[in-house]
């Protein structure tokens, strides 16, 4: 049954792939004027399919956010997740293909994504962080770079380095005017989860987004990764990513670090292991230096197959934390 929703704070969620569409079931449920602003710098799979033959911005993290803001969730995640088994559209997500065509009778990505909003009834907002196809372009401490969402995490292995910077191709896109506005009007910024150089950085980089963020009197919260990730992260501590964010966005942009308290289970260590992850480790000292509270809390779905963020939780947190520092209590 679903918890009865309360007014809350307005609430704007910046990030992309499965790590803000989980956040987004959590926070749907106690928030009423929620806004996503995805990135749309995915060029893998699917969606990088539609946006080579279409040349329109991929769908897939919009559809993972669609999918989880459907009032009815359960039938809905099905059918926009479904994938063709096999023909010519073996592989691709209906959900991407109906995103898809209604940017062929719109006159822009972001009204197709608000009339697709539309038909699925879903709760809250959802918007591209630009209308532009970019490219995403990573440079490493070797000096060299690789061009292409979906190539970075190869290229990094073959690297044996760290990343040290990325950028939008072509650089400085303008951002969503409707997606300035949803900063400016926030009280509460959410920042991740997800892979912070190919989901969250690059919305810093679209033109205006980090300025309004600076510029926003709202709680600014950085919710962290659980796990370093393979082929983007491996090494990382809670700080270096909250270095990487300031590197790419500029000060100002975080002020609360939220971490995950909760130890893992022994075998759920040994799978990321395999995989080169490790539970993130988190660096008060460095955090704190670097102007940003630490908040350390149990984060963690119980039971999960994966080291996932419970939506619930978070929602819950990030939420107390809103409400420990408003001038009144309001939900």
């Amino acid at each position: 049954m679903r918890v009865k929703r309360k007014t809350g704070p307005v609430v704007v969620a910046l990030g992309g792939g499965t790590g803000l569409s989980n956040i987004l079931r959590g926070l749907k449920q106690y928030v009423n004027d929620l806004t996503a602003i995805v990135t749309v710098a995915d060029d893998g799979g699917g969606s990088g399919v539609l946006r080579e033959d279409l040349g329109m911005p991929p769908p897939g993290d919009i559809r993972h956010c669609m999918e989880a803001l459907a009032d009815t969730e359960s039938l809905m995640q099905q059918l926009l997740a479904y994938r063709y088994p096999d023909g010519r559209l073996a592989g691709q997500a209906f959900g991407n293909l109906l995103l898809a065509a209604l940017n062929g009778v719109s006159d822009s990505f972001d009204q197709a994504v608000a009339r697709m909003g539309e038909v699925l009834a879903i709760t809250g907002r959802i918007l591209p962080v630009t209308n532009a196809v970019v490219q995403l372009e990573a440079t490493f401490d070797n000096g060299t770079s690789v061009c292409g969402e979906s190539k970075i995490a190869d290229f990094k292995k073959k690297q044996a380095c760290r990343i040290h910077h990325v950028r939008l191709l072509p650089e400085h896109p303008t951002a969503l005017p409707a997606a300035l506005e949803a900063i400016r009007r926030a009280d509460l910024i959410l920042l991740g989860p997800g892979s912070l150089y190919t989901s969250v950085i690059p919305n810093l980089l679209v033109d205006g987004i980090s300025e309004a963020i600076q510029e926003s009197r709202a709680l600014k919260i950085y919710v962290c990764n659980i796990m370093t990730e393979d082929g983007e992260t491996e090494g990382m501590t809670a700080a270096d990513h909250l270095a990487a964010l300031l590197e790419h966005g500029g000060p100002g942009l975080v002020d609360l670090c939220l971490c995950n308290s909760s130890p893992l289970r022994p075998e759920l260590l040994e799978r990321y292991a395999q995989e080169d992850a490790e539970p993130l480790k988190v660096d008060r000292k460095e955090i704190e230096g670097m102007g940003a509270e630490l908040q350390l809390r149990s984060l963690v779905e119980d039971g999960g197959r994966y080291a996932r963020h419970s939506a619930d939780r978070v929602a819950r947190v990030v939420l107390d934390l809103y409400s420990q520092r408003a001038e009144t209590r309001i939900f």
